[in-house]
């Protein structure tokens, strides 16, 4: 008797965490891929200043300072 009690009410607590998270599903298609997308590059941003702070060589820095001020308007332009 006490196992089915406590199937009940685990089956209610996933009930109740599904219904808690329903309500970041509901983005339209649009706005899940602008926040996707945004993501995306602020991963990236976070990867090129994370390569930036151990580079050595000029060319290198350079091509990671220009990625992350396209990255950046990239951003900007996202907003």
């Amino acid at each position: 008797m006490a196992r089915g009690w406590e199937s009940k009410s685990v089956e209610s607590q996933q009930e109740a965490a599904a219904a808690k998270q329903s309500p970041a599903a509901r983005f339209d298609p649009q706005e899940a891929q602008r926040r996707a997308e945004r993501a995306t590059l602020m991963l990236a941003r976070t990867r090129a200043l994370a390569d930036l702070q151990h580079a050595c060589a000029p060319a290198h820095r350079a091509m990671l300072e220009q990625a992350i001020a396209d990255l950046d308007r990239r951003l900007a332009d996202a907003d």
